[in-house]
């Protein structure tokens, strides 16, 4: 009886569960789906992996704390403007309430750069579908003032001008 104790214990100890692989523990290798926000590139691809999964962590990571994001309101004909926190509810709501997002960054369009602020606009498409019969398409630029503390720090969105068809 004992003999058969440790044997089971043996078998369910060392077996490997196909359903629960090992964590990869690699730091923005070529399996991870996030990239490294040093770069522009890696921000803008954090940005489009945040939209595809609807994750607000991973969006969150992208805006400094004193962030601002301006739309043109053109019924009421003046620019809006809203913090970081608005952002943040605004964006939350909007990935719980639809199915799917397709965000395609498209050509930059200008771009200027010091070592630590860049000015850039890239054009995009961005599809939000709510349901099969409730989609959305919207294309247009998204004007960026990216920031960072230091040469070799993280990339992050300091200001956001919304210049699209929404």
């Amino acid at each position: 009886m004992k003999i058969q104790i440790i044997f089971i214990c043996t078998v369910f100890l060392s077996c490997v569960n196909p359903f629960a692989p090992r964590l990869d523990l690699n730091d923005f290798g070529s399996s991870s789906i996030l990239s490294d926000q040093k770069t522009v590139e890696g921000l803008l691809h954090n940005f489009r992996q945040s939209y595809l999964f609807k994750d607000t962590t991973v969006y969150g990571k992208l805006f400094s704390p004193d962030f601002i994001f301006i739309f043109r309101d053109y019924e009421k004909n003046t620019d809006v403007f809203w913090s970081r926190d608005e952002e943040m509810r605004t964006t939350y709501g909007l990935f719980q309430n639809s199915q799917r997002f397709d965000l395609t960054w498209n050509q930059t369009i200008s771009s200027h750069e010091d070592s630590l602020l860049m000015q850039l606009t890239k054009s995009f498409n961005l599809t939000v579908t709510f349901n099969p019969s409730d989609v959305i398409r919207i294309n247009g630029y998204a004007n960026f003032t990216l920031a960072r503390n230091s040469m070799d720090g993280e990339w992050h969105i300091l200001r956001w001008r919304d210049e699209s068809n929404f």
